[in-house]
């Protein structure tokens, strides 16, 4: 059984909000389950609003790997790449 990659926004970070990578074996049964291919990300309910319309890519580059959003409701973002606002 494949671990699923879990998308989540929590409060925090060093603009208002902040992106969460994780690992999960098990979808909740409120999660939004997408699949492309053998991939699939988990998105709680909680988190859907501030993720509509983004986009999730994984890069694999010399100086490291990583996840990223592109979130069209950001309206700011703090340099770590993982925090941003939408006010």
């Amino acid at each position: 059984r494949h671990a699923s990659v879990r998308v989540a926004v929590l409060a925090g970070g060093c603009s208002c909000f902040q992106y969460r990578f994780e690992l999960d074996a098990t979808a909740q049964p409120d999660d939004l389950v997408i699949e492309r291919g053998e991939a699939k990300v988990l998105v709680d309910p909680s988190s859907l609003d501030l993720l509509a319309g983004s986009e999730l890519d994984y890069t694999d580059e010399l100086m490291g790997s990583h996840f990223a959003v592109r979130n069209p409701n950001a309206k700011s973002a703090c340099g770590c790449g993982t925090s941003f606002s939408v006010e």
